[in-house]
């Protein structure tokens, strides 16, 4: 009959077979999760960096964007200078303009950021050129914020203010029209693009087979106590 140090020593080698194992596993699901958010990321890049399509074509007014968000899109109108606020971040205020299309809809632009006092808009029609970016989810600020100012881009809050139809999202102007208008470019957030679904999955098949590695050796070791009681002329 075996010591109970001898099977306890058994006991310990597979637990620990079955940790690495289970650790290996799991630095394989992160890596293929990391190659999944960056094939995710480049493929955001490659949406934004493509010729810009008319804003009508991708979101009608008041309905639904078709395949817009996070690409580049010209639009035209007129700015109502009535309808500007500023949005307070890390770096300044970014300036937030309504612009009103030849239908009558109703456009948010955030034409540049600024430190000190934001210019007026451009009178007349204007042709712009930027990307299209679904309402921030980042709730308003609790705090009451002076006259003028919102704590985010979100377009239930404007809905509310403003007239409309509007636009189902809000553009940030390319650095060219910020500059044309006498602010600072503002950097955009890209949507997140969807990287291989794949990948996404490899990595959630290397984290189940990481849980089933540590406990088929949590398991196997109970056994091999429990065959110990049972039947201990085996190990004779």
């Amino acid at each position: 009959m075996p010591s109970p140090d001898r099977t306890w020593l058994k006991q310990t080698g597979v637990v620990a077979l079955g940790v690495v194992l289970a650790a290996a596993m799991v630095v394989l699901g992160v890596w293929q999760l990391d190659v999944y958010q960056r094939q995710g990321n480049n493929a955001a890049q490659r949406r934004a960096a493509a010729p810009p399509v008319a804003l009508t074509a991708v979101a009608p007014p008041g309905g639904a964007v078709d395949d817009g968000y996070g690409r580049q899109v010209t639009f035209s109108g007129t700015y109502d200078p009535s309808l500007q606020v500023l949005v307070p971040g890390d770096a300044g205020f970014r300036v937030l303009t309504g612009l009103r299309q030849a239908d009558g809809s109703v456009v948010p632009v955030v034409r540049g950021s600024t430190t000190a006092t934001a210019p007026a808009p451009p009178s007349g029609p204007v042709t712009r050129t930027g990307v299209l970016l679904p309402s921030e989810e980042t709730a308003d600020s609790t705090d009451p914020l002076p006259d003028g100012q919102l704590g985010s881009v979100r377009l239930p809050t404007l809905a509310q203010t403003w007239p409309g139809p509007l636009v189902n999202g809000y553009v940030t102007l390319d650095p060219a029209g910020s500059t044309a208008e006498g602010l600072d470019p503002v950097t955009v957030d890209l949507p997140e693009g969807q990287g291989r679904l794949r990948n996404g999955a490899y990595a959630l098949q290397w984290w189940v087979f990481a849980a089933f590695a540590l406990g088929m050796g949590i398991r196997v070791a109970r056994d091999l106590g429990r065959l110990e009681e049972r039947e201990p002329e085996l190990y004779a």
